[in-house]
């Protein structure tokens, strides 16, 4: 093993994800503004390794220590750091090192509350990775701790850090759309969403995403993202939610559904649905922000608005020799919002630094990370008891128990 890829052989944990909380109003940070910031990097699959490969790009940031479960996992993402950070078996090992500034926690869905408190704790900055947390006993957990700590603290939406996305909310917010009446999110893909397993034994460590213990399936891990753009526009949280779902296409033994299809509803009426198939890909990733002036539809990169069309006089109309009234309509091309801006996930670990650096509150921070995944619990919780689920008014921040009404 290369000396880059030396593994501190401390001991063997389950796969940790990291967490901590606010700063801002309390103690200044003792980072200064020509500090660089060491991270720690918790969970070293796709997403870990991606977000290491972006931060080599990133100046004053650093990884200096990377933990995995899965020795070869680790290795690989060792060599994505061009720091030589140290590797480690167990996170807590991890949290030890007094060097490290904060973490990023990548790992499953099902361990982040957990070992984000046990990074607040040892007074790490966290970004955790979206969803926040899983169920709401871990939500409460892990907003409380959070909210008594005086670290920063980040969920990693990163298309809430997008500039692309904050100007188009801008947009909304001044009516650009005029009144709103609907959105309609969809993140289809073809593909059956398996990662390939070097021996059986790490089925479920590796594709843990099929499995309910670990996973929230679709709407944790794609939904989440466009329920937080609907939250953040609308500046409030749904009151119920409805859904459908099922393993319907890849029947392999997966638990999570293959197939998801949620409404939910907000406080003045308007309706917000979202779609993820695996069987189609057709328009990929899209949101639609449909009002009475006009729709935007945005994708992960690029944004355009259609206006609504003026209605023109009815025009009557001979065809196939019967006579009716047609009304005609103009057909406006829609204009692309043009705004330059970083890759969300680079603008998201940006911004990240930034909250350190400059003790401010993240864009993406615990209470909209919190809302969205409330939000993604009620949609599991309508799909698998085929019931309404309602917003409790007490949920936030409270965080009480969400109640189930019968259809």
């Amino acid at each position: 093993m290369k000396r880059r890829s030396f593994i501190k052989k401390t001991g063997i944990a389950t796969v940790g994800i990291a967490g901590t909380g606010y700063l801002y109003g309390g103690v200044l940070s003792n980072i200064n503004a020509n500090s660089t910031i060491n991270i720690g990097v918790i969970g070293t699959g796709d997403r870990g390794g991606g977000l290491m490969s972006i931060i080599n790009s990133i100046k004053g940031v650093n990884v200096i220590a990377v933990c995995d479960v899965l020795p070869f996992r680790l290795n690989k993402g060792l060599s994505k750091a061009n720091s030589n950070p140290i590797g480690y078996l167990d996170y807590r090992k991890l949290l030890d090192n007094r060097d490290v500034d904060a973490v990023i926690v990548a790992t499953p869905f099902n361990t982040h509350s957990k070992i984000a408190i046990d990074a607040l704790d040892a007074g790490k900055h966290v970004y955790c990775e979206k969803t926040l947390a899983k169920g709401y006993d871990r939500i409460e957990a892990l907003v409380n701790k959070a909210n008594q700590s005086k670290q920063i603290f980040q969920t990693g939406h990163q298309y809430h850090s997008s500039r692309l996305y904050t100007h188009v909310v801008d947009l909304i917010q001044q009516g650009k759309v005029g009144n709103i009446t609907a959105f309609e999110c969809q993140w289809n893909r073809h593909g059956n969403w398996r990662r390939l397993v070097p021996e059986p034994k790490y089925e479920k460590a590796i594709n843990w995403r099929m499995y309910r213990e670990f996973s929230g399936g679709l709407t944790a891990e794609l939904c989440s993202h466009q329920i937080d753009f609907v939250n953040w526009v609308l500046n409030e949280t749904p009151n119920q939610v409805m859904g459908v779902g099922g393993v319907d296409y890849w029947k392999d033994g997966r638990e999570t559904y293959d197939n998801v299809h949620l409404m939910y509803s907000y406080p003045k009426g308007i309706k917000a649905k979202f779609t993820c198939l695996t069987s189609n890909a057709k328009d990929g990733y899209q949101i639609k922000v449909i009002g009475d002036k006009g729709t935007i539809i945005i994708d992960t990169k690029n944004a355009w608005f259609y206006p609504e069309g003026i209605k023109k006089n009815k025009v009557v109309t001979d065809v196939d020799g019967v006579s009716g009234a047609t009304a005609h309509w103009d057909k406006e091309k829609g204009s692309k919002i043009n705004l330059e801006h970083l890759d969300p996930s680079k603008q998201a670990l940006l911004d990240f630094k930034t909250a350190i650096k400059d003790n401010t509150k993240p864009i993406s921070d615990l209470t909209t990370g919190a809302k969205a995944a409330i939000c993604v619990q009620m949609g599991l919780d309508a799909m698998y008891n085929n019931k309404i689920v309602k917003w409790n008014k007490d949920i936030f921040p409270k965080l009480q128990q969400t109640r189930i009404i019968e259809r």
